[in-house]
């Protein structure tokens, strides 16, 4: 029987083993993230690594709204994890998919999130090899939650890593704060802005690739995704038992976030971002680095923000604009729950 793609919904059997789930799988997956590993039809992707090291990762999520201004839920999951891979200076190669599907939830919108994916993972240059399919009753889910893991290769030389940040470094980061999570709960809370707030989600290896081309020794590259970038900057402060000092007027932030961030009363430097990432390298080599940066398209915004300093408490401050200094600690509680 086909698919109805227009009314139908998840149904208990579509994650049944039976025949509905091989179709859903067939009609929704196989053909969007059509690929040769997928179309072996096995359990398992099988295949060939080449020598040196490697990247793996894996993250879930459960954003709501499932479709939010820029992006879904399906995208986010590509993009999310080919990041996290491309953090490592890692080359992302091999995606898998894991899908928790609510009972009741319309397959016109698992078609749209497959879709989305597909269109990501073709951008980013991976390919989604494996995956698997649960479906919840109704009221146990919130539509769908997407586990995706991937794998990926890191060239000799590279090794970007939290522990390695320096006093002396500088610290960048590749464009504007708080696209994300404001655009996520302008859609939740129904809210208008006068100019559209759009996610930056977006995947991340090919600025990456040029910029470890040009940079190789990059000290440090994390993506400030929950918690912003206040939290990311805290947990490399620790790891290298560093201090930091920001400079608010070099932190690259849109009008429209700004306001939109006063208005609902959060801290931009909090706010999750899905398609920007933080570096930091040798003072020395900071200039040539932003020039990598900001000639690809994905980091046209980019700035230096700061440094990093000798600091045994780890603190991480911010010059204000206005000439004063205050601390930019960690979040306390959950500023924007169910953004990524």
């Amino acid at each position: 029987m086909k698919l109805d793609l227009e009314h139908g919904v998840v149904e208990m059997a579509h994650g049944g083993g039976g025949r509905a789930m091989a179709k859903l799988i067939e009609t929704i997956f196989l053909g969007n993230f059509d690929n040769p590993l997928l179309a072996q039809h096995n359990d398992q992707a099988c295949f060939s690594m080449q020598a040196g090291r490697v990247a793996m990762t894996t993250d879930s999520y459960v954003i709501q709204p499932l479709f939010f201004p820029g992006g879904d839920i399906g995208s986010l999951a590509v993009h999310g994890t080919v990041n996290d891979l491309a953090m490592s200076g890692a080359v992302p190669l091999y995606l898998s998919a894991g899908f928790i599907l609510e009972e009741g939830l319309p397959l016109g919108d698992l078609a749209q999130i497959a879709r989305s994916m597909a269109a990501a993972a073709r951008e980013a240059g991976v390919f989604i090899v494996t995956g698997d399919t649960k479906v919840v009753e109704k009221g146990k889910g919130d539509g769908v939650f997407i586990n995706t893991a991937g794998i990926g290769v890191i060239p000799d030389g590279v090794a970007p890593s939290g522990e390695r940040a320096r006093p002396g470094d500088a610290i960048l980061v590749s464009g504007t704060l708080g696209d994300h999570g404001v655009a996520v709960m302008s859609k939740r809370e129904n809210l208008a802005f006068e100019v559209d707030i759009l996610s930056d989600a977006q995947a991340l290896n090919g600025l990456v690739a040029a910029m470890v081309a040009k940079v190789p020794d990059i000290h440090v590259l994390r993506d400030p995704t929950r918690g912003g970038l206040a939290a990311t900057l805290n947990e490399i402060a620790r790891q290298a038992k560093v201090g930091m000092e920001l400079d608010e007027r070099a932190i690259p932030i849109k009008g429209a976030v700004r306001a939109a961030c006063e208005f609902l009363g959060l801290d931009p430097l909090n706010v999750a971002n899905e398609g920007k990432l933080v570096a930091i390298c040798a003072g020395d080599q900071a200039e040539r680095l932003l020039a990598v940066m900001r000639a690809h398209p994905k980091g046209a915004d980019s700035a230096i923000i700061g440094r990093v300093t000798q600091d045994a408490d780890c603190f991480v401050t911010l010059k204000t604009a206005f000439g004063g200094t205050r601390m930019v600690d960690w979040l306390t509680g959950e500023q924007l729950p169910r953004i990524c």
